[in-house]
């Protein structure tokens, strides 16, 4: 149903119906705003908590009845040193920046972490090349204390494994990525940003040079029947937009009429499972094991939680694209 309602609304931007469809528009109550972040999400917690520090005012536009019940509450946690990338990339310098800066905030506001470190292994002599080749770009990246080990030295620090060389990265690390949430949206709130929750962008319209948002409670959406067209229940007119919506940032882009959609990267979707190692009273490994990394990922590797819980993944299914429906509603899969 939600699927059916946001696809009216992408054909009722369509140049075609625009006026019609922006006539309806004239009785919806519009408001000023200084700065919008749609998402809330980690990367849009930490926006906002920059912005409203910097003396913006903030609102925080999340569709989901809290923070963080996306992609945020769906990964490793693993604080990553800044290897993989090419160097002199903007990927490059800011993994390794912004780590040392997720180290220091999370030690300054006693949130749990810790720098476990990680090995980079080769099950075979074929891999080895491609693990000198991580080694000096993790170095030209400014990763330090980067080293490479023979597979015995390897398994000492690790039993458990079997591999035949490994690159070991001390600076790699855990963190809760809840609590560092709960800690970014708390010092957001305390210099006052806004959280609207359960508010949806549906998308927009650029006009007088600012582009305007179309918003409407998260429920509404799923309760559109697609008789008619989705219309908002609020426009907001901001002065700057942020979108971290995650995996709906593509979409959402594409449905901002008036903004040239060639400037919209293309999105490239992938599906992974984890899986939990359980019944185990000692868990096998003490570090963040990763093999040579595959197309599209970092390969399937070994993580810890600060429990001590081990899980495996993700792999890499490739799909043609995210459904509405579950972007929306943060129900990916």
């Amino acid at each position: 149903m939600l699927g059916r309602a946001i696809g009216s609304f992408g054909k009722a931007l369509g140049d075609r119906r625009w006026k019609a469809f922006g006539a309806g528009l004239e009785g919806i109550s519009k408001e000023k705003v200084d700065v919008v972040v749609i998402g809330a999400g980690v990367v849009g917690l930490a926006v906002a908590r920059e912005m409203a520090l910097k003396g913006r005012d903030v609102l925080v536009v999340e569709s989901a009845s809290t923070f963080g019940t996306g992609t945020s509450s769906r990964n490793s946690e693993v604080i990553h040193a800044g290897i993989y990338y090419p160097p002199n990339s903007l990927k490059a310098r800011f993994c390794v920046k912004g780590r040392e800066l997720l180290y220091r905030y999370c030690a300054d506001r006693q949130i749990p972490h810790q720098q476990i470190g990680k090995l980079i292994v080769a099950t075979s002599v074929s891999e080895v090349p491609k693990l000198s080749i991580l080694l000096r770009c993790g170095t030209d990246n400014g990763v330090k204390g980067l080293r490479m080990m023979e597979g015995s030295e390897a398994i000492r620090m690790e039993p458990k494994l079997h591999c035949v060389k490994a690159l070991l990265s001390p600076c790699s690390g855990i963190v809760d990525s809840h609590s560092f949430m709960l800690s970014l949206a708390g010092e957001a709130e305390n210099a006052r940003a806004i959280f609207s929750y359960k508010s949806t962008v549906l998308g927009g319209h650029v006009e007088d040079n600012h582009l305007r948002l179309h918003i409407s409670e998260s429920k509404d959406l799923e309760n559109h029947d697609d008789a008619s067209p989705l219309l908002p229940q609020l426009v907001l007119i901001p002065k700057l937009v942020i979108n971290s919506a995650g995996l709906s940032a593509f979409p959402l882009a594409k449905r901002f009429h008036g903004l040239d959609h060639n400037v919209i990267p293309a999105a490239y979707y992938a599906h992974g499972c984890y899986f939990t190692l359980s019944k185990t009273k000692n868990p096998p490994f003490s570090h963040l094991i990763y093999p040579i990394p595959e197309d599209g990922g970092l390969g399937v590797h070994v993580t810890l939680d600060l429990n001590g819980l081990i899980k495996f993944g993700p792999d890499v299914e490739w799909i043609d694209g995210v459904d509405d429906i579950m972007s929306f509603l943060n129900r990916y899969f």
